[in-house]
């Protein structure tokens, strides 16, 4: 970025970054990725907001991107699945520092990754589109019958048949009605005002918030207060007002799933409107629901975004907006 600042004020305010004198962190927000730091310059108050810089497009830096990694620390494996702590190497020797420096990068890997994977992280618009009960029924349903089909789900089940990630469970019921909580693989598990962990269902016949019914609200407000007592119980500087617990849907991969986050992480696109589903909402929306035991979320509409390039979209959704006839069998 070229700078428009005359040069001579340029150099003064460029010197006075070095004479910056720490007195204390006010505040680190964005998961991290910025520090607001109150301290002293020639002895007069001055604040300084760290951000981490974009990184570099163009492919010959992206290129090098993966060379220049130092210190690299595995956090966790599971199946195609792995995740990391990464130093940047700036001066390319590769050697390590004998002072400890704090990892700049929390990287995660999928190897092999798949065209779903790849349409996931691509950048493309997006689409809001309402899912009746009817759709779910004919169309969505038999999909995500697919999806399970084809192995999507691994590692899910080599944490609930403990094959993987035993030693990172926080807390664990067992039976028909048993969860587990561990760690999100997205967290980097020390910085806790962007604390992600992640509840799994052991029965696999609810694969999302649609096999909710007023029959299983019961169920469901006791993992909400055992998640929150497990959580503060292993944090005791957090406090239960201070978690937010929410379900996707749709979600990445259907076997229901609760997500556990401190307040202070800034919402993204997974924790958009139409994408998170409060659990408190859902209890409510349970509790006061028409009808027998068995009436739940499968039958509501529900409205949420998908990118185009997703399957949802290609198969279901934009079929359905053309007015043309949903091929089922080419799920």
């Amino acid at each position: 970025m070229t700078s428009t600042t005359p040069p001579e004020i340029a150099r003064k305010v460029e010197a006075y970054i070095p004479r910056f004198q720490l007195t204390r962190l006010l505040n680190q927000d964005q998961a991290g990725r910025r520090i607001s730091l109150l301290g002293t310059i020639d002895s007069q108050p001055a604040l300084l907001v760290a951000e981490r810089a974009a990184f570099a497009t163009d492919h010959a830096h992206l290129s090098t991107f993966p060379t220049s990694l130092t210190k690299i620390k595995n956090l966790g494996a599971n199946d195609i699945y792995a995740w990391f702590l990464a130093n940047t190497n700036t001066n390319g020797s590769g050697s390590d520092s004998s002072s400890e420096v704090p990892p700049d990068f929390k990287l995660n890997l999928i190897y092999p990754c798949t065209e779903k994977h790849i349409k996931k992280y691509s950048a493309q618009p997006t689409r809001s589109v309402t899912e009746t009960p009817e759709i779910y029924a004919n169309y969505v349903r038999p999909w995500i019958q697919r999806q399970r089909e084809k192995g999507a789900l691994n590692w899910i089940f080599n944490i609930l048949e403990g094959r993987s990630e035993q030693e990172d469970i926080i807390y664990r019921e067992t039976g028909e009605q048993g969860f587990l909580l561990a760690p999100d693989l997205n967290w980097d598990r020390k910085t806790l005002s962007s604390l992600h962990l992640l509840a799994l269902v052991e029965r696999r016949d609810i694969w999302s918030v649609r096999d909710l019914n007023k029959g299983k609200t019961e169920w469901v407000k006791h993992m909400r207060e055992q998640l929150l007592a497990a959580t503060v119980k292993l944090y005791p500087e957090i406090e239960r007002d201070q978690l937010k617990l929410y379900v996707h849907y749709q979600p990445t991969y259907h076997h229901f799933h609760i997500h556990i986050i401190h307040m202070a992480l800034e919402s993204g696109a997974t924790q958009a409107v139409g994408k998170a589903l409060g659990l408190e909402n859902i209890i409510s929306q349970l509790e006061t629901m028409a009808g027998d035991p068995d009436a739940g979320f499968q039958d509501v509409s529900l409205t949420y975004g998908i990118g185009e390039q997703s399957e949802l979209w290609e198969k279901v959704f934009g079929v359905l907006k053309r007015g043309d006839e949903v091929d089922v069998e080419k799920f």
